[in-house]
């Protein structure tokens, strides 16, 4: 009884954390426990939005496997490290950009041997599938759109690659007026979803779970540099041996063929033609 009020206290701090500036943006996003752990110990695992289809699914694998429950919560990278160095109870941090899994492990808030590569991440145009607008690439935002949404570059790893990108074709600076920014991937395809706006640049995982709501087109990865994706398990942890073993079980084979499934490169692997 005592371990689950716990895990229901880290859980709402992580969420009050994540509104706190707006309780009705999905800056951040808690997922409540996959199931009652039967080891009587449930992890908290920071992970960036692009992972949020991939990691639901992983830790319900995880949890029927070990018996540890896993709450998650999902942000953007930059939003979920500044929570770390704030001290927010945190098992395992996964990035959508590995510099800021070697920014905390600088500050020693990261166990360095837990530090492992697990994905490359992708992004694509997207667009509503029952929207006029047919685009085939990047090139053509300029001049086929009112809005373009993409995570804020800020804060966001998906959003720098986005910047990138639109830097790579030329049209930075033209589509400034354009331009609106999600906190995160996830609350960047909101927008395209609910049609605020025209079209978004997300993660292709994303693009994926989304199924027929929308149609995309993939983003040539020379455009932008490699969204190399890191996780560790975060020193302040009271449950490392476990957080090991979901950090493991990420890049096991079951955790693999999930990720893949959506979309990402893993390590060692090159991708899909």
């Amino acid at each position: 009884m005592i371990g689950r009020m716990l895990t229901a206290a880290l859980c709402l701090f992580l969420a009050g954390c994540a509104g706190a500036s707006n309780p009705d943006s999905p800056a951040s996003k808690a997922i409540p426990a996959t199931s009652s752990p039967e080891t009587g110990v449930s992890l908290v695992v920071s992970a960036a939005s692009d992972l949020t289809p991939a990691f639901e699914e992983i830790g319900e694998l995880f949890t029927a496997e070990t018996g540890i429950g896993v709450s998650f919560n999902f942000g953007s990278t930059g939003m979920l490290a500044q929570q770390i160095e704030e001290g927010a109870p945190v098992d395992v941090f996964a990035a959508a950009n590995q510099a800021f899994i070697a920014e905390l492990d600088e500050q020693g808030l990261v166990i360095p041997d837990s530090i492992a590569l697990y994905a490359i991440g992708r992004i694509t145009l997207w667009t509503r599938a029952d929207s006029p607008l047919v685009l085939s690439g990047i090139e053509e935002v300029q001049d086929s759109v009112e809005t373009l949404a993409i995570a804020n570059p800020e804060h966001a790893p998906y959003g720098v690659a986005a910047r990138e990108a639109l830097q790579s074709a030329g049209i930075w600076e033209d589509i400034q007026p354009k331009l609106v920014l999600g906190e995160n991937i996830a609350q960047t395809l909101q927008f395209a979803e609910t049609g605020d706006v025209d079209a978004a640049i997300v993660a292709l995982s994303l693009s994926i779970a989304a199924g027929d709501v929308g149609r995309w087109v993939l983003i040539p990865e020379e455009l932008h540099n490699p969204l190399n994706q890191a996780l560790a398990v975060v020193s302040a942890t009271t449950h490392e041996a476990e957080a090991r073993q979901f950090a493991a079980f990420v890049n096991s084979e079951a955790g693999r063929a999930v990720m893949r499934r959506y979309g990402f490169i893993l390590p060692g692997e090159e991708p899909a033609q």
